[in-house]
């Protein structure tokens, strides 16, 4: 920008629009050459906020473009000289630039930024010069110099004078001397090998001082700016009495080399001037001419014996060198001068210097390697080895540091992150300087790992077993269920969900989203289901979502809810009855009860027992069994009919029963038609007469049965009588004996005989029971099965 105005002041001082043209296309030119380098120049003292260039238009970057990479502008050292807006652009100074402030000692004054660009990662190198403007006046250290010379100085002398100093630089600095007329003197101005300038005066006419004793001569220091400036001294000349000798030095100048570390009081070096006159004339006093304020802060100088020692803390990064003018001077006023030249030695004493230009506070865990996190330069304002620096990170992290240029370095990932591991990191940056007592600095950053969903949930276990008794409330909890998931934030957050499985009936079971309680939505029945596995699923929060599944196996537990079925004998009011043979013996086998439990375990363990009986000592039932067996032998006395409660009970707490009549007839043999026993409901008891009548009818019914079965007797004998010459029929092989006293279930046969005759019918029935004819009584150990297949009178409808 600075280089194009100048281009276009030149063609309109000029007037000549070609020579315009020309240098604005060479202007492009040298631009585009250093287009790496932004260099503007600006003159001092300009006013707070001023204009120094348009970065946005000489970078060619959009408007948008720097807000949205977060462009800023960071000068070199710790002050901050610059501000960049970011809407416009622009490049302004935030205070007023005063070249003889930021850069005392320098001719040039050029001011060092950088300017940073996010997003990607960009760093551009600028160039501020810093022009003089002629704003100070030639200045001498003193208004007054005194000059004391012997009158018998011979022409042609020249005595040094104090320098004016102009703190500007190159045309607007110190360009000349004048001396206002005087018939004596003369002013001789020269020039140092450094380029600094020295005054003279120079005798040209003897001195008297009996002719006049003291002039007074104006001396002017002018600048080179436009307007110049000026400044003045007053030179007075004091003639003295003639002194034969001056002061002589041993050298005209003392070189010495000085460590920056040198302590307070140190002796620098002790300067000696001789003079050999006697007396006063022959006694020198030594002090500082031509000297800077600076060194003489520096620098102490003994007036008596010469010796300059430190006084002041040096510093080689401030000066390198120092440079002093001694005057020694005796008791006649007559001196000489010498000059001292001090070079400061550098030391290690400037740790190296971290200054953090750009950090990512949070980097996502899926970051590759080599992403850039930081941003950093190390400055060490030692010079040579001293100022040399390396960086290195503290412990065995993932990260590295990669040198780019002018001491600057990036952080960057050197492998794979994993939050779950570790989730920040302080990294601790180390800068070390290669002096032989190596300084050093830290500097931490503190960077964190921001999660990403690479996790998905964990069950605690693969298979959850839950257990619920049936019959349960409607919304029962019966667990919870558990999954945790290693990620953070809402990639953390598992939410719980059932696994629709096509094809089946949706289970009653339902799991809360949130916390994994498992609910029973309605009653169940253990006899129906007895266990039933689902499928849950948990999944996470994150983009997409990760999920797990687990087993769930719930199951039902029996409550004695269904009360024991009896099978046999059925439990309807009318069901067959059972035959006894009269002679059958104590343990003999009359039926067998048969019942089932729906329900389970101990809630279907069953006993049996007899809950009413009429003849209470004639029968018993195993207790596991369900076998009916005679507990005795027959009697004549005991009735003919019978009428057996069974009672079946669980052991289910509280107990089930159930309960159902077994009738049972006592028979003298088989003879007689087949009997079915109908189930009677039994009576209540009667109350009051009702029961002497029921007694009453019990009695003559009995009495007509009793004669009835005689009568049936009598009949079958002689039936018997009249057959014993027949031959009886053969029985199968294949039916068993049975020590109960009947054949098993499997192979019981209706067998029909008509009287006189061996012509049999075989069918399969249901359970008989054995009728032996008159005169064939069973032998021992055996018993032979025959029954007629006529239907059995009901002895239900006899009663008992």
């Amino acid at each position: 920008g600075w280089l194009f105005w100048r281009a276009m002041a030149s063609g309109r001082r000029s007037g000549d629009r070609k020579r315009q043209v020309i240098l604005l296309i060479l202007c492009v030119c040298v631009c585009q050459s250093g287009a790496e380098t932004l260099r503007y120049s600006v003159p001092e003292e300009m006013e707070r906020d001023s204009f120094v260039a348009n970065i946005a238009k000489d970078l060619g970057v959009p408007l948008s473009q720097l807000a949205a990479r977060k462009a800023r502008v960071v000068s070199e050292g710790n002050e901050q000289l610059f501000r960049l807006n970011q809407n416009t652009g622009v490049l302004t100074a935030k205070e007023s630039l005063d070249r003889e402030e930021i850069c005392p000692q320098s001719d040039t004054c050029t001011l060092v930024f950088k300017i940073f660009f996010e997003n990607p990662l960009q760093l551009i190198r600028g160039e501020v010069e810093v022009r003089d403007v002629n704003d100070n006046s030639p200045v001498f250290p003193e208004k007054e110099m005194v000059l004391k010379i012997l009158e018998t100085a011979s022409p042609g002398s020249r005595f040094p004078l104090e320098s004016a100093q102009d703190k500007d630089v190159g045309i607007n600095g110190l360009q000349n001397y004048s001396l206002a007329p005087n018939p004596h003197f003369s002013l001789a101005i020269g020039t140092a090998k450094d380029g600094v300038k020295y005054l003279e005066l120079v005798l040209q006419r003897q001195l008297d001082r009996e002719e006049q004793g003291e002039l007074n001569l104006l001396l002017t220091a002018t600048d080179g700016g436009s307007p110049p400036r000026s400044g003045t001294a007053q030179v007075r000349i004091v003639v003295v009495d003639a002194n034969d000798n001056i002061p002589v030095f041993e050298r005209e100048t003392y070189e010495v080399r000085l460590a920056e570390n040198s302590p307070l009081e140190q002796l620098v070096v002790r300067v000696t001037a001789a003079d050999p006159d006697e007396g006063s004339n022959g006694e020198v006093r030594y002090a500082f001419t031509q000297t800077s304020e600076r060194s003489r802060q520096l620098f102490q100088l003994n007036p008596t014996t010469g010796e300059i020692r430190v006084a002041g803390k040096l510093d080689f990064e401030e000066a390198k060198s120092h440079k002093m003018v001694v005057k020694a001077t005796d008791g006649g006023e007559l001196y000489a001068h010498c000059k001292v030249q001090v070079e400061v030695l550098d030391v290690n004493d400037n740790a190296p210097e971290i200054a953090l230009t750009s950090l990512s506070a949070s980097i996502p865990e899926d970051a590759p390697p080599r992403t850039v996190v930081a941003l950093f330069s190390v400055r060490d304002r030692d010079s040579g080895d001293n100022g040399r620096t390396e960086c290195s990170i503290d412990g065995d992290l993932p990260f590295s540091l990669t040198p780019t240029f002018d001491n600057y370095y990036e952080l960057r990932t050197n492998a794979a992150l994993d939050r779950e591991r570790t989730a920040e990191y302080n990294i601790t940056i180390t800068a070390t300087d290669w002096g032989r007592k190596r300084l050093s600095s830290q500097e931490s950053i503190f960077v964190q790992i921001s999660d990403v969903n690479d996790n998905p949930p964990e069950f605690t276990q693969e298979v959850y077993t839950m257990s619920v008794t049936e019959n349960n409330s409607p919304m029962l909890r019966i667990g919870s269920l558990k999954a945790t998931d290693a990620d953070a934030g809402i990639n953390a957050r598992v939410n719980y969900a059932l696994m629709r499985q096509e094809g089946k009936e949706q289970p009653e079971v339902s799991v809360n989203a949130e916390n994994g309680d498992v609910y029973i939505l309605r009653p169940l029945d253990y006899e129906k289901v007895r266990a039933f596995e689902i499928t849950v699923r948990a999944a996470d929060g994150g983009s997409p979502p990760r999920s797990a599944q687990a087993v769930l196996h719930i199951v039902v537990r029996d409550e004695n809810d269904n009360p024991p079925v009896l099978l046999h004998p059925a439990p309807e009011r009318t069901a067959p009855g059972e035959l006894l043979p009269r002679w059958a013996p104590p343990g003999y086998l009359v039926a067998t009860a048969a019942a089932a439990a729906a329900d389970a375990g101990q809630n279907a363990w069953l006993s049996y027992e007899l809950a009413k009986a009429t003849e209470p000592g004639l029968f018993r039932v195993g207790l596991h069994s369900g076998e009916v067996r005679t507990a005795r032998d027959v009697t004549v006395g005991d009735t003919a009919r019978h009428r057996r409660i069974l009672l079946v009970r669980d052991r289910g707490q509280p107990s089930r029963s159930a309960t159902a009549t077994l009738a049972v007839a006592l028979v003298d043999g088989f003879s007689e038609a087949y009997l079915r026993v109908r189930e009677e409901a039994p009576a209540a008891e009667p109350d009051g007469p009702l029961t002497l009548y029921l007694i009453a009818s019990l009695v003559c019914v009995s009495a007509l049965f009793l004669a009835t079965a005689v009568a049936a007797a009598v009949v079958k004998v002689r039936r018997a009588r009249r057959s014993e010459t027949e031959t009886l029929p053969t029985f199968p092989t294949t039916a068993t004996e049975s020590s109960a006293g009947s054949l098993p279930r499997s192979y019981v046969y209706d067998v029909c005989f008509a009287a006189g005759t061996v012509n049999s019918e075989f069918r399969f029935l249901r359970p008989l029971f054995p009728c032996f004819p008159a005169g064939l009584p069973p032998g021992p150990g055996e018993q032979r099965s025959s029954v007629c297949s006529q239907d059995a009178a009901n002895l239900g409808a006899e009663g008992d």
